[in-house]
């Protein structure tokens, strides 16, 4: 027998073939933890899991662990081979998820012969993914932070926003946390800039007067009064989560580095 996978966000339709291409059967499950084990159930109780191959387009995630973990051979088929083969076996092409299940069911029983299984991976491959996996998780929101506040700026404080080339640097957040609003920096002159800079061991090539001319050349932020305060508030607050994220990469690095150095395969 053949399992075919159609996943969604949130559902995911099964559909199961025997080898003659005759439904055995059809289902969905949640995406959750009951869903999953509501899906290995229902398979252990048609074969055993190594004689169970279950097709997937997506070749990773929770899911797959969880079959993988199970025992079942899971063979990842790609999403265009699965759309063409579609539109030749359904006539008219339309999409449905639990037909698309049978399909995919269909194209491993008729190809299984031509794809290859995936291999479980190690306790230390899964250890190096959790780490990888989040710090990518962290750097997609320290972009958005980073954007957020560069978006912030250019309405109250333009200077601020460009002075540094990254808006999320150590050097750039400690200056907006000394300067959070055009008014706080009205008393900065080169010889403040300059003190900053090497207080915050700047290693930009820019001098103090430069990034002077270049803060007071971007248009004029907001002066006095409730509105620059409360953005000020606001650009404080964002710095504070950048700071944060900027730690937590750092601790991930190290952690990265130090799975990656324990894999048997790190040479490679």
């Amino acid at each position: 027998m053949y399992v075919g996978i159609d996943r969604a966000s949130t559902e995911h339709a099964v559909c199961i073939v025997d080898a003659a291409g005759r439904v055995i059967d059809r289902f969905s499950i949640k995406h959750s933890a009951e869903g999953f084990e509501r899906l290995v159930g229902r398979l252990a109780r048609q074969a055993e899991p190594a004689a169970l191959p279950v097709a997937i387009e997506r070749p990773d995630g929770r899911l797959v662990d969880r079959l993988l973990e199970a025992g079942h051979p899971v063979v990842p088929v790609k999403t265009t081979a699965i759309k063409a083969w579609r539109e030749a076996e359904v006539g008219s092409g339309a999409r449905s998820d639990p037909g698309d299940a049978r399909v995919i069911a269909d194209y491993l029983r008729l190809r299984e012969h031509e794809l290859r299984p995936l291999r479980p991976f190690s306790e230390r491959t899964r250890a190096l993914r959790a780490v990888v996996r989040a710090r990518t998780d962290l750097v997609d929101a320290r972009v958005a932070a980073a954007n957020q506040l560069r978006a912030t700026l250019a309405a109250a404080w333009p200077g601020a926003g460009v002075l540094f080339a990254d808006v999320a640097s150590a050097i750039a957040l400690a200056f907006l946390e000394r300067y959070p609003t055009p008014t706080a920096a009205t008393r900065l002159g080169e010889a403040r800039m300059a003190m900053f800079l090497r207080k915050h061991g700047y290693g930009g090539r820019r001098t103090p007067a430069e990034l002077l001319e270049r803060l007071r050349a971007a248009p004029a932020g907001l002066g006095d009064g409730p509105g620059s305060e409360a953005r000020g508030d606001a650009i404080l607050a964002m710095v504070r989560v950048l700071r944060a994220l900027n730690r937590s990469l750092r601790d991930l690095d190290r952690s990265v580095v130090t799975h990656l150095g324990e894999h048997p395969d790190a040479e490679v």
